[in-house]
């Protein structure tokens, strides 16, 4: 890890105003974290812990009420076309454009990013090699399996070549077998092509399979407990998931959340 943080969260707070005028909704509350390049980073918690807001954040989607939220040293939400090219996000669905081919789907970042034509097709169809998807380069998303689906959309991502990857639960939706893999799969290829990752789940085994780092959260959106994965025994990592059951456990009520 570099002395200089990837990502970078200090003290950050985000309010949200309740529908209904009845007061506010404190989603995170001084949240303060780093993550180094090179990083994989799993964050656990159950629904509505404010992963996503943290997500949202990162992705420069939504703006924090308070404190300082850095990506590569710049403001992701004030300065969000600086962004273009350096964010490749994974959703829990594929999101594939059902109109356009496999190889279409991923080459839509790169048209995006005005990359040269031959090129771009270049890089598109040496992804979906990588993928496994040889000779479905011209399939459409209806013909192919959800996990292929999932494969496309995870070259998508890589294809733009950029610094960090943000995961939202892309492997919720498909078996545990194919999602194992792709487990394997997604943690090879961030590894060879020295990316961040931030990846969101609410499985312990999942958090566990993919991060350097896990990071569990509290409502509202406060770090409870984390673990160093990359070199532990596996006595430490029965331990440290003994200790992950063990805190979400005792999260304590969300209506202490409110303003």
């Amino acid at each position: 890890m570099t002395a200089e943080p990837v990502i970078s969260f200090k003290d950050v707070t985000k309010v949200f105003r309740r529908p209904d005028g009845r007061g506010d909704f404190i989603a995170m509350d001084k949240l303060s974290f780093s993550v180094g390049k090179g990083e994989i980073v799993a964050v656990l918690g159950k629904t509505g812990c404010g992963k996503s807001t943290m997500f949202n954040i990162v992705a420069g989607l939504i703006e924090p009420t308070s404190g300082a939220a850095r990506v590569v040293g710049h403001d992701p939400f004030h300065e969000f076309d600086f962004f273009r090219g350096k964010i490749g996000i994974v959703f829990q669905n594929d999101r594939l454009m059902p109109w356009r081919s496999a190889l279409d789907n991923v080459l839509l970042g790169l048209q995006i990013l005005d990359r040269e034509p031959k090129q771009a097709a270049e890089a598109a169809r040496a992804w979906l090699k990588r993928l496994g998807l040889s000779g479905h380069e011209n399939d459409y998303p209806h013909a192919l399996s959800g996990g292929m689906r999932q494969r496309v959309s995870i070259a998508r991502a890589f294809a733009v070549d950029p610094e960090i990857l943000l995961c939202d639960e892309p492997f919720s939706a498909l078996d545990e077998m194919t999602a194992r893999d792709l487990r394997a799969e997604f943690v090879r290829l961030v590894r060879q092509s020295d990316k961040t990752a931030v990846f969101i789940t609410h499985q312990i085994n999942e958090a566990m399979e993919l991060g350097d780092r896990v990071m569990v959260f509290h409502r509202p959106a406060r770090i409870a407990y984390e673990a160093h994965l990359r070199d532990a025994s596996e006595a430490d990592r029965r331990k440290v998931q003994e200790e992950i059951m063990r805190v979400l456990s005792v999260e304590r009520a969300p209506a202490e959340t409110s303003t």
